[in-house]
């Protein structure tokens, strides 16, 4: 069994929309105020504060005259805000994150409910201190037999809501094939592929960035604290909206054609979060959303029993000649296309990356094999021929 998440909209009551809006901000409060608390103990006493401790902080914020107001929601979305929080330090004592931040109000947000806080009766959801359904639009329907263990509902900064259930499902694999493909990750071309096919990268930044540029121009002149103000942050945060959908629907197309297609995917495991640093390409990279790509191959290969390979960062995929396997010393970005100096072939830079990657890709998955010590042994030579002699 597998746990998969559907998402849909929903279009609540002005009732609903009331409660949900008092349940995020509930929320919201709770999972600062345990963040502060949790801070604050460590800077003045050197004290770890975990989830049991915030729970009891819960228990008597609740009591107090100031937040009575606590009450009148579910407990369930609650309680889960203190879990994120608690799943947050773990994740930053791991290594794997940054120190949790405050949640902000213009940000939206977002309202946990598990089993023994909703209802799902005839199809319907049912939320705690609901008695009316959900109007949901159901987009694609359920698997047979599945009930929602959890479900998170989600106010967008547009003020678009969205509810996914999280359910067990089990989800059957693919028909094996016999094709294999290597990828690699491009700005222009959003990704090559070993076959010599290229796909366009959409930019989807870059096709509403003059109607980005005139709201937020709109959006500064407005004086801060008006209701004009609030109506022009709305139209800033559809905007990105807009891109933000159109960027997920092309990705999910993508990936999916790709694990349908073939048996085995190899890419490379880049260093997105480095090569941000970079403010002439940032932009352009932060839009080509290489990391997400990369993250819905991965879940993809593995629910559908596709074998999926990541190399090493480190691997001169576009600097090795896939004829005769010559490295080069160094290609700029701006050369797209190079001849071999010891064999003369001509590479196309991207493809001939990406039958780089998948060379690499099947030598690791079928004996294991290592490519950074050949990287490591030139990066080492290179250095003995800069050192300068004594």
């Amino acid at each position: 069994m597998t746990q998969k998440a559907f998402k849909y909209r929903f279009y609540p009551t002005p009732e609903q929309e009331t409660l949900l809006r008092r349940t995020i901000g509930c929320t919201r409060l709770v999972y600062n105020r345990a963040l502060s608390e949790r801070t604050q103990a460590w800077y003045e006493r050197q004290e770890r504060v975990g989830y049991v401790e915030t729970s009891a902080m819960l228990t008597a914020w609740k009591k107090e005259e100031d937040l009575q107001f606590l009450n009148e929601v579910s407990c369930v979305p609650l309680q889960q805000g203190l879990r994120h929080l608690q799943s947050a330090f773990t994740n930053f004592f791991a290594g794997r994150a940054k120190y949790p931040n405050f949640k902000k109000k213009r940000n939206g947000g977002s309202a946990e409910f598990t089993r023994s806080a909703f209802k799902f009766r005839d199809g319907q959801v049912y939320l705690a201190k609901s008695t009316e359904p959900l109007a949901i639009r159901w987009s694609r329907l359920l698997p047979q037999g599945c009930e929602p263990s959890t479900i998170t509902v989600k106010l967008s900064p547009s003020g678009r809501w969205s509810v996914s259930l999280l359910v067990d499902t089990l989800i059957e694999p693919l028909p094996q094939v016999k094709t294999v493909i290597g990828i690699d990750l491009g700005i222009t071309s959003l990704v090559a592929l070993s076959t010599g096919e290229k796909v366009t990268n959409p930019k989807s930044f870059q096709a509403k960035r003059l109607r980005l540029r005139r709201v937020q121009k709109a959006l500064s002149r407005k004086q801060k604290g008006s209701n004009n103000r609030y109506k022009a942050s709305l139209k800033v945060a559809r905007v990105h909206q807009e891109m933000g959908d159109a960027r997920q629907d092309f990705l999910h197309k993508l990936t999916t054609r790709l694990v349908r297609e073939n048996q085995t995917i190899a890419v490379e495991d880049l260093a997105v979060k480095n090569m941000v640093k970079n403010r002439k390409l940032s932009q352009s990279i932060s839009d080509a959303s290489w990391g997400e790509l990369v993250r819905q191959l991965e879940y993809k290969c593995d629910w559908y029993g596709r074998d999926f390979v990541k190399i090493d960062r480190w691997f001169p995929s576009s600097k090795r000649c896939g004829h005769c396997g010559h490295i080069v010393e160094t290609l700029a970005l701006k050369i797209r296309a190079w001849d071999c100096p010891r064999c003369g072939t001509v590479h196309d830079r991207d493809v001939n990356a990406a039958r780089n990657v998948l060379a690499a890709g099947l030598a690791v998955s079928v004996c294991g094999a290592g490519v950074r010590p050949e990287e490591s042994k030139s990066r080492k030579a290179t250095a003995m021929k800069q050192k300068p002699k004594s």
